[in-house]
């Protein structure tokens, strides 16, 4: 029996997870909790992306899984993740973006085989 990360693993799995979201690629809540072996775990990425405190870390790539914007429509961070995600040559329209289709996003990321 696997024992549970603790809340420091946990935290760097998903930073890490972030992290490796290229420029003009976006990833969900979800997508990124899966990657860094936390399934079911979107609202702990959400939590560490609002405590992490790092300026480099590319919070603008995560969105929501239908791939909205999760900032209240027309709000600072709202207006700054849609702005980051244009300049990175990502169409955000009506505060929502395009989603990658099926497993595209984990070769874009990890690699055929799924690795880091």
């Amino acid at each position: 029996m696997n024992a549970a990360p603790s809340k420091t693993d946990a935290r760097a799995r998903i930073l890490a997870a972030i992290r490796a979201v290229p420029a003009g690629s976006v990833a969900g809540y979800g997508h990124i909790a899966r990657r860094a072996g936390l399934p079911a775990r979107a609202r702990l990425v959400a939590r560490v992306l609002r405590d992490h405190g790092d300026p480099d870390l590319p919070w603008h790539r995560i969105v929501r899984s239908d791939g909205r914007i999760a900032f209240p429509d027309g709000s600072a961070g709202f207006r700054e993740q849609a702005q980051r995600l244009r300049a990175e040559g990502v169409t955000v329209t009506r505060g929502r973006v395009r989603m990658p289709a099926g497993d595209t996003l984990d070769a874009a990321l990890w690699g055929p085989d799924g690795h880091d």
